[in-house]
């Protein structure tokens, strides 16, 4: 099912590869040139592009085409890219393999990473400023803020952090619960903020339809677990070779994860209810290839 699904999808992943190359050189072209070598680096490492796809699927769905879309899709994969470069430091997950290459910080140096990802993340709200109509900038931007933020991507990285015991935990306790609010901040947050991103490009100026932003939320809610269980799963089961990252430092690092509380069926599990939950979203939506992707995340093998 995997390879017709990106066979299908494969001229929007092409779109989204070439909206990408052209977006970061018109706007790094005067930029210092280590600054806009880094940021291509892990910009335009190879990858699914979720985040762009399900922006360009979303706005689908609500009546648009990928192209007026494509704006917001880049913009999501610079907040997601950065981090990426981010979380990979050696004061976040201490990471050296990122989309099966050296990360950003081993090439590059810790310092150039770091400016790296706030340049990154800088020029996700200009691209989608100076790409998209007024109103739906303005909307987008608040997306993208409200998606990356402290109530969103960044609040998760810090509870996972202080369900590790890396910082100051605040209370965090090993649930089932505990584990599902730091990703649906941590991982889900972004892919929330892609989906909605999608819709308010479709439907423009009119302003959104509200069933189709809820519809959106709820597919995300599923999707984002569901595929955070997947990704738990691999870091056990799976190789460096596959994920293109390293695996078995999660157990290692003490951290909070679905097969540590739940066991590796009961995890499995989990995942399949889950993708049932995101499969009635996208039928709201009305968007087979949504239902396929949400099917895909966790038969996935990286």
């Amino acid at each position: 099912m995997g390879g017709e699904l990106w066979a299908d999808l494969k001229d929007r992943q092409d779109a989204v590869e070439a909206a990408l190359r052209l977006t970061l050189a018109r706007y790094t072209s005067d930029a210092p040139t280590a600054l806009s070598a880094a940021m291509g680096y892990s910009l335009l490492a190879p990858g699914k592009r979720l985040r762009p796809l399900l922006a360009l699927l979303a706005c689908e769905a609500c009546g648009g085409t990928p192209e007026q879309a494509l704006p917001a899709a880049c913009a999501v994969e610079m907040v997601h890219t950065y981090s990426l470069v981010h979380d990979d430091l050696p004061a976040m997950d201490d990471d050296d393999l990122r989309r099966g290459l050296p990360t950003c910080h081993k090439v590059y140096g810790e310092a150039l990473a770091i400016l790296a990802g706030d340049a990154l993340l800088t020029l996700s709200f200009e691209v989608v400023a100076a790409g998209c109509p007024p109103r739906t900038a303005a909307v987008s931007c608040v997306e993208l803020a409200a998606g990356g933020g402290a109530v969103g991507m960044v609040g998760g990285q810090v509870l996972d952090l202080a369900a590790e015991g890396r910082i100051e935990s605040g209370g965090a306790v090993n649930t089932v619960e505990a584990l599902e609010a730091i990703h649906r901040r941590k991982t889900g947050a972004l892919f929330r903020a892609a989906l909605r991103l999608g819709v308010h490009a479709a439907q423009g100026e009119s302003g959104a339809d509200p069933a189709a932003l809820a519809a959106a939320d709820d597919y995300a809610a599923a999707f984002g677990l569901a595929f955070q269980v997947t990704d738990d799963l691999l870091d056990v089961e799976s190789t460096a070779e596959k994920t293109g990252k390293r695996v078995n430092k999660d157990a290692a690092r003490g951290k909070l994860t679905y097969p540590g509380l739940l066991g590796l069926a009961e995890s499995r599990a989990r995942a399949a209810e889950l993708v049932q939950d995101a499969e009635h979203a996208a039928a709201r939506l009305g968007s087979a290839p949504l239902a396929r992707l949400a099917r895909y995340v966790v038969q996935r093998d990286r």
